[in-house]
């Protein structure tokens, strides 16, 4: 037992920090974007596309992987190999399927979305999307053959790779083009930067797909079970439609935006803006993910006798707590944060907080889900999903021809909170936990303090104004420690503590 939980511990470590790192270093290219590409626009049709990408995504996956690790390690299932095939087989069709209507359909596809000037990056992307789609299950089957470090390589060798190409085509090749214009003349076109963007990706996506191979041979020894598939796609339906509902809640400010105004350029011109300065704010999300993949499995195992209802009630004060010490750090620094965009893009800071907030709501939410997973109620999770979505569709719609990309912003605030909300109402009467909401509350009301102490003074000197700042955070985060979070008491940062009294 115990050595089975220190595998899995590690294996946890090794997706999670896969995963960690991966988000971080697509998220460091912003800046990169933001000063090369020629336009705002630009990084507008970015913004676009990736949010079209994310959605088509869930719909191509079909909640498969999901029932996948489902059916193949169900006692009924005699050949769990079948499971595979099966998988990868259907996989395999609708993506083909998707590449074929794609292509069929390119230009009155790329009209409709205001691509038909450039029909090619639909073509990419639903190329880039098909792959990716289908080497979802490969990737299912390496985790669940245990093969965590083979996973975590592809997956970090596909961001380098991309990474490098990135670089190559809109960094190195324009310099090279202006120094020695007949080493990259014959294939380099100084004013196609966002079609480089996407090849970079194709690139990646057919290396990613080679780089699978040896794990698709396994799925070709076995036969196709037409009712298992039917079996399959009846326990994967509503996870599809529970995945629909809460990608959409993400992507819907960055899809419905440039059909709003008549003036695309504008319109993607504004996405960019807000798409660029929403990365700021992603800083959160990976914050986030890095407490739960560090700090939740001590919190659990600290409280495993306590049949987990104090766990989760100590998981979420804590999140809390992290969460607001990050929301304050970014706000306080953003003076210095706000260099990770261009220039021209700082008009979208002020979005900074109300996605933050949004999302550390989002979080919350996440942690609430625990009860309807715990009592196999999964149907209220599409609920909320379906509920928030609407939401954000409702205020996007309605407001952002208006307010422009602060609507945006709100949507994604107000939906969810309404989702935490709706979830913490209806949890209680289903499985209570006994949330500690006074601390929620008092720590949430003392972050509002001290944010609103240290935006409002108006300090000229820069240095002044972080210096001021940065005692702020300082008595906020000794607060903390005073109150819940003795440093003794935190792993890693315990032991050392310990050792250092010693």
């Amino acid at each position: 037992m115990a050595g089975g939980m220190k595998r899995l511990a590690g294996e946890t470590a090794i997706y999670g920090v896969s995963s960690i790192v991966g988000k971080f270093l697509n998220w460091m290219l912003v800046p990169m974007y933001t000063r090369v590409l020629a336009t705002e626009s630009d990084f507008g049709i970015v913004t676009n596309l990736y949010a079209w990408t994310a959605l088509l995504m869930v719909i191509l996956t079909y909640g498969m992987e999901t029932g996948f690790f489902r059916f193949m390690n169900k006692r009924e299932i005699t050949l769990p190999m079948r499971v595979y095939t099966t998988t990868l087989f259907s996989l395999a069709f609708t993506s083909i399927l998707f590449m074929v209507f794609v292509f069929s359909a390119l230009n009155p596809i790329s009209h409709s979305l205001g691509y038909g000037a450039h029909p090619e990056y639909i073509g990419m992307m639903g190329g880039i999307v098909a792959v990716d789609a289908f080497c979802c299950i490969p990737f299912a089957f390496l985790r669940y053959q245990g093969k965590a470090v083979r996973f975590a390589g592809i997956k970090l060798l596909n961001i380098f790779l991309n990474i490098i190409l990135v670089i190559f085509f809109l960094i190195v090749c324009p310099w090279l083009y202006e120094q020695a214009p007949e080493l990259v003349g014959w294939f380099f076109k100084p004013d196609y930067q966002v079609g480089y963007i996407f090849i970079a990706n194709v690139l990646t996506s057919l290396v990613t797909f080679i780089l699978l191979i040896p794990d698709m041979i396994p799925g070709l020894r076995e036969k196709v079970s037409l009712s298992l598939l039917k079996q399959m796609l009846k326990y994967s339906f509503p996870i599809l439609i529970l995945g629909i509902a809460g990608i959409f809640n993400q992507t819907a400010d960055k899809i419905l935006f440039p059909f709003l105004f008549e003036d695309k350029d504008y319109a993607t011109t504004q996405l960019g803006i807000y798409g660029a300065c929403f990365k700021v704010a992603v800083v959160m999300v990976m914050f986030i993910q890095a407490f739960r993949y560090a700090y939740e499995p001590f919190i659990f195992a600290k409280n495993k006798s306590d049949n987990n209802t104090k766990a989760y009630s100590e998981a979420m004060k804590y999140f809390i707590i992290f969460s607001l010490i990050i929301f304050l750090g970014v706000m306080f620094y953003l003076d210095i944060l706000k260099y990770f965009v261009a220039s021209e893009y700082y008009p979208g800071l002020r979005v900074v907080p109300i996605v933050m907030l949004g999302e550390l709501f989002f979080g919350i939410y996440f942690n609430l889900s625990f009860w309807y997973k715990l009592i196999d109620q999964t149907q209220w999770g599409a609920y909320f999903s379906t509920i928030g979505c609407v939401v954000t569709v409702l205020i996007i719609v309605l407001l952002a021809p208006v307010y422009g990309y602060m609507a945006c912003a709100w949507a994604s605030f107000a939906s969810n909170l309404l989702m935490m909300i709706l979830s913490y109402v209806i949890g209680q009467k289903r499985f209570p936990i006994q949330y500690d909401i006074k601390s929620a509350v008092f720590y949430g009301v003392l972050a509002a303090v001290f944010y609103v102490a240290g935006i409002l003074p108006q300090i000229e000197s820069e240095f002044l104004r972080l210096t001021y700042r940065t005692i702020l955070l300082l008595v906020f985060v000794g607060i903390i420690i005073k109150k819940d979070l003795p440093l003794s008491e935190l792993p890693y940062i315990g032991n050392k503590f310990k050792a250092g009294k010693m």
